[in-house]
């Protein structure tokens, strides 16, 4: 996958379930105290660094894996109809969406219907397009009408972060019918948005894989060769063992435990405080700017790897067998934390950081846009993750570093490649060169606004000199 796709996609995709906030004030989006009896009790999160809506989010995400064991079990494929199992995860999905949101979880209920009337009106030719502008621009209006009208800044269980997911879903489906998959009924469509399984942290899939797993069938398209005796895209999904899940859950509270444990040591608002700076030598300040990213990690880690962990619970997720005919759970897997973090290059990092919204990019994107495409992906990202500032200039220091990096990786690789001790040295400083540059370009994502922002990379700002010094240095050598 090109990286400059997987650099559209690094960027944190849940800054609706960032664990790093104060308590929101409260707005016409919280959620509902009704239907939300946890956020009545303060004694839940009284010592921890959540706020009630976001322990109401860990919460519904635990009741939603036991749902998943009982929905694998009782509603198996070989048991019911796929009708059945499609209305229980709708259901079962909006409950959990009506518990952690409230009534604006109807928003879920009105961006999908908009869209698929849309793709009975307009037809098969002109739905991805229309969708993708209906969609997109639904998100886009909440995203902006609850940054700049209400919570500013907060980083709260908010409703758009499961509209993100959802308008990927979307996207994606109109997309397939547009290239010759079925058009769907209405309850299939709403299944796929709104399951239990991923309406509040996703991840994103293909809708023919989803159902796939809803009917029960074998069928599903997988890139590796024949293995195991199987005939490739033919290989017959089995269940998941437990100790899949419980890799992915051990995972899970490993992750939890240690933001919970470093989240407050190392404030990433600390690289731009002036008495830091001014007494603090530089090479101090890289090793903390480094520190500081790194504990912001792990609440992603933990939100993906349970997603991952749900909908494997219910059955979802197989994804052929490996070369040795063990099954492989990591259909819909999002990230890959070893790879993440002993990554070497750019590149490396970024194929392994939120990969089905790179997937997502990719297909209804990148591979399709006739003009600069590259572009044209980056600002369907940046649209896509929201109205903050800092958002925009994360991608904008994104472009160059990453063209930097590919420079860098083309003229000085070749170099270190002669001998396994060159190599080792090339490794060790790349790793560090990586993830360095990371930090530095992911730093406006977590400030979010224009000021801070500005103010960090005005101390640092000879990154950016130096990236666009290779990259021009390099466009002079080939042309």
């Amino acid at each position: 996958m090109p990286s400059t796709i997987t650099i559209c996609a690094s960027l944190p995709l849940l800054p609706s379930f960032s664990l790093l906030s104060p308590p929101p004030p409260l707005s016409p989006f919280s959620t509902s105290p009704s239907l939300s009896p946890f956020a009545t009790s303060p004694s839940l999160s009284l010592h921890l660094p959540l706020s009630f809506l976001q322990v109401n989010f860990v919460v519904c995400q635990l009741f939603a894996l036991l749902t998943a064991f009982g929905f694998r079990l009782y509603l198996h494929p070989s048991k019911t109809s796929p009708f059945v199992r499609h209305v229980v995860a709708t259901l079962l999905g909006f409950y959990f969406a009506l518990f952690c949101f409230g009534w604006y979880a109807l928003h879920f209920l009105v961006q999908s219907g908009l869209t698929y009337g849309i793709m009975i009106l307009t037809g098969v030719e002109h739905m991805h397009k229309y969708c993708l502008v209906v969609a997109l621009g639904y998100l886009s209006f909440c995203q902006i009408t609850r940054v700049y009208v209400f919570d500013y800044g907060m980083y709260s269980a908010d409703f758009t972060g499961p509209m993100m997911v959802i308008t990927q879903k979307i996207t994606s489906l109109t997309f397939e019918i547009h290239d010759g998959k079925r058009m769907p009924s209405l309850l299939e469509y709403f299944s796929y948005n709104c399951n239990f399984m991923g309406i509040l942290a996703g991840p994103t899939c293909s809708y023919n894989d989803y159902i796939a797993f809803i009917e029960g069938t074998p069928c599903r398209r997988h890139r590796d060769q024949q293995t195991n005796g199987k005939a490739n895209g033919r290989h017959k999904q089995t269940d998941p063992s437990p100790n899949v899940i419980v890799r992915k859950l051990a995972t899970c509270f490993f992750s939890l435990m240690v933001f919970l444990s470093v989240c407050k040591v190392f404030p990433v608002e600390r690289n731009i405080d002036d008495d830091f700076i001014a007494t603090t030598p530089f090479y101090a300040q890289v090793v903390y700017l480094y520190l500081s990213m790194l504990t912001t990690r792990p609440k992603y880690y933990f939100v993906w790897t349970l997603a991952d962990a749900i909908n494997n619970a219910a059955g979802f997720g197989f994804n052929g067998y490996t070369s040795d005919g063990s099954p492989r759970w990591d259909l819909i897997s999002n990230l890959r934390i070893t790879d993440i973090e002993f990554a070497t290059s750019f590149k490396m990092f970024l194929d392994n950081w939120n990969i089905q919204t790179a997937h997502w990019l990719k297909r209804v994107c990148y591979e399709r846009c006739p003009y600069n495409p590259t572009a044209a992906t980056f600002i369907l990202s940046a649209m896509w993750h929201g109205a903050y500032p800092g958002y925009y200039l994360t991608f904008l220091t994104g472009i160059v570093v990453t063209l930097a990096a590919r420079a860098m990786r083309h003229n000085v690789r070749p170099h270190f490649l002669g001998s396994p001790s060159h190599k080792l040295v090339y490794d060790v400083i790349t790793w560090a060169g990586t993830q360095i540059a990371i930090c530095y370009t992911v730093v406006p994502f977590v400030l979010l606004s224009v000021g801070p922002s500005m103010k960090f990379y005005s101390f640092y700002f000879f990154h950016h000199i130096l990236s666009g010094s290779e990259v021009y240095i390099h466009s002079i050598s080939i042309w």
